[in-house]
């Protein structure tokens, strides 16, 4: 089985529609490509950007399936699973594990308000039914749902539970991470505006979204920091903070859709309740992404 490192830059990709909103397979595989092709270490697939949830498990795994073919031999083929229940969860990660994925990015039981201890269970449970590596995803603003430091005090016990994907928006919390339990949880920043900061105190990677659009642009920033190199990553960071915040807004699968489109790697077709952008809303995006795009910075070696 493939040894994860969770380090490095994770796209969590969007899942690309055809006009009737079927599947576009051929438009999911020139994204992550042109991903993979920028430096990437690893791919999420049916995220919260993936539209997770309107796509079925069988979607999330004929996507699976065609990146591993694709770009699996040089990325982390990574598997979300968002479910409500644990039976539900365990049966997606066991289908996941059948077809060769690499790991999991797993959030806690949706569409309730469980107990810390329900919170373990449910993560507990779905280790137990896999060999895989686990992502745990920890984002109390969207979901209602705090991973604490005591829940991670139970999950630390499976060899499986390897990293957390930290989206508490409280920097601090990677500091609180790394003094309780060292090297043990790697982590990887999941808020794009908070990105370089996680980086600089001590963050391993990074789950971006707006790496979508621009990927050589992210990858740069990760490496230079890694690197020391940190008044270069500034430079670009302070670039990309305007079109990075498209990403903290409800709309953010239309936005960086939209971004994908402006830059010629994707397509911004959603899959209903979702409506692309339109009006005043549209034409403000565009104004940021097409300045943006006129200021794009010439990247550095790393």
């Amino acid at each position: 089985m493939r040894t994860v490192k969770w380090e490095g830059v994770y796209p969590a990709v969007t899942t690309k529609f055809k006009v009737d909103e079927s599947l576009d397979i051929p438009a999911f595989l020139k994204n992550i490509e042109f991903q993979v092709d920028a430096g990437v270490d690893g791919i999420i697939i049916g995220g919260s950007l993936g539209e997770s949830s309107t796509i079925t498990h069988d979607e999330r795994l004929e996507m699976t399936k065609a990146a591993l073919e694709s770009v699996g031999d040089r990325a982390d083929i990574i598997v979300n699973i968002a479910e409500g229940s644990t039976r539900n969860a365990i049966a997606l990660a066991q289908k996941a594990e059948a077809i060769g994925a690499h790991g999991l990015m797993l959030l806690p039981p949706m569409m309730y308000k469980p107990t810390d201890q329900e919170v373990a269970d449910f993560f507990i449970a779905v280790a137990k039914s896999t060999k895989l590596p686990i992502l745990v995803y920890n984002n109390p603003v969207d979901y209602k749902i705090e991973i604490t430091m005591e829940i991670f005090e139970q999950l630390i016990q499976y060899d499986n539970i390897q990293a957390v994907k930290e989206s508490t928006r409280d920097i601090s919390n990677v500091t609180r991470m790394k003094s309780r339990f060292g090297d043990r949880i790697k982590i990887l920043c999941g808020v794009d505006t908070l990105a370089m900061e996680a980086l600089l105190m001590g963050a391993d990677g990074w789950v971006a979204g707006l790496v979508d659009a621009f990927p050589a642009e992210t990858v740069a920033i990760y490496r230079l920091v890694k690197a020391g190199r940190i008044e270069e990553a500034l430079k670009i960071y302070r670039w990309f903070l305007p079109i990075l915040e498209l990403d903290i807004n409800p709309q953010l699968v239309q936005n960086i859709k939209l971004a994908e489109v402006m830059t010629g790697i994707g397509t911004e077709h959603v899959r209903a309740p979702r409506h692309i952008l339109v009006g005043e809303e549209r034409q403000r995006v565009i104004a940021i992404l097409e300045e943006g795009i006129k200021n794009r910075p010439i990247l550095p070696e790393v």
